[in-house]
């Protein structure tokens, strides 16, 4: 269907941008004083962010529709850099003063320039190009790997020795890294699951769109959003906690999802297997009786 693309990409910047709001808003905001802002700009930032090439692994393992998980995932990275920026100021632009130039800059910096520089080398080096295409999946997972690590390791110390007073008293570190927690994996969980029922049952899609639509909404580019996060002038570094927290949340929740995908269709062409073997069966029986 020609509507499929649009459709996915009004999941993508609709539905996690929104529920990052209010997952912000509902746990984040006012969970500290002065950091509570901070960590929620972290986290509108990751709804905000474009789908993750993760996803498109994801896509496979989980039976969706491949070719329109790449698709979608290309499609959102190209409209990152103006879609991004507007998003975030707007949701945020009341709590944190955060320069929409600024984040429209560190997008295009993060997301359109290895683009560009990648379908170059496909064009005037295509054999450099096919070279590095057997290392560039092992040296994107440990590049992200070492942001987020690098991120989390430089916050742990900020969140585990708090014990500040706000207005609701003393502030625990134990009840602020779990709402944290809690805000990240609550925001793919709901990105997914809604990406699943909007295309589903609004839109008609097949079982395989829905599953892709999920997950691309699900799985977001949270290295994007550390990045963002910390080219934020007056911006906390916590607030690149949330998007660090959210690269491992969401690649654990949509291979949990894909797994399950993957075993109901096993059980499903199982079933399928032993009813046309029944049916098989007693059409020859049927023969013998008629011979």
């Amino acid at each position: 269907s020609y509507t499929i693309i649009p459709a996915g990409l009004a999941c993508q910047y609709g539905i996690m941008p929104l529920a990052s709001y209010l997952v912000g808003t509902a746990l984040l905001l006012n969970s500290h004083p002065t950091l509570g802002k901070h960590l929620f700009l972290g986290l509108a930032l990751v709804g905000c962010s474009p789908g993750g090439t993760a996803s498109n692994l994801v896509s496979l393992i989980a039976g969706a529709d491949v070719a329109l998980s790449v698709i979608l995932t290309t499609a959102s990275t190209i409209l990152a850099s103006l879609v991004t920026p507007l998003l975030a100021t707007t949701l945020v632009g009341s709590s944190v003063a955060v320069s929409g130039l600024a984040l429209c800059a560190a997008t295009t910096r993060v997301v359109l320039l290895p683009v560009i520089v990648g379908m170059a080398l496909n064009k005037y080096s295509p054999n450099l190009a096919k070279m590095l295409s057997r290392f560039t999946p092992f040296a994107s997972v440990l590049l992200v790997s070492l942001i987020c690590g690098g991120v989390v390791a430089q916050n742990a110390p900020a969140v585990l020795g708090i014990a500040s007073s706000g207005a609701g008293g003393a502030v625990s570190s134990k009840v602020l890294l779990t709402k944290i927690i809690t805000s990240v994996l609550l925001l793919h969980t709901l990105g997914f699951l809604v990406g699943y029922i909007a295309p589903k049952f609004g839109f008609k899609y097949t079982e395989k769109q829905s599953r892709t639509i999920s997950i691309e909404t699900g799985m977001q580019n949270s290295a994007l959003a550390v990045v963002l996060a910390r080219s934020i002038a007056n911006a906390d570094p916590i607030a690149s906690l949330p998007g660090a927290l959210s690269a491992t949340a969401h690649s654990c929740l949509g291979s949990i999802l894909a797994a399950y995908w993957r075993f109901t269709d096993g059980r499903r062409l199982k079933k399928e297997e032993e009813r046309g073997a029944e049916g098989e069966e007693v059409e020859g029986t049927g023969g013998s009786y008629e011979i």
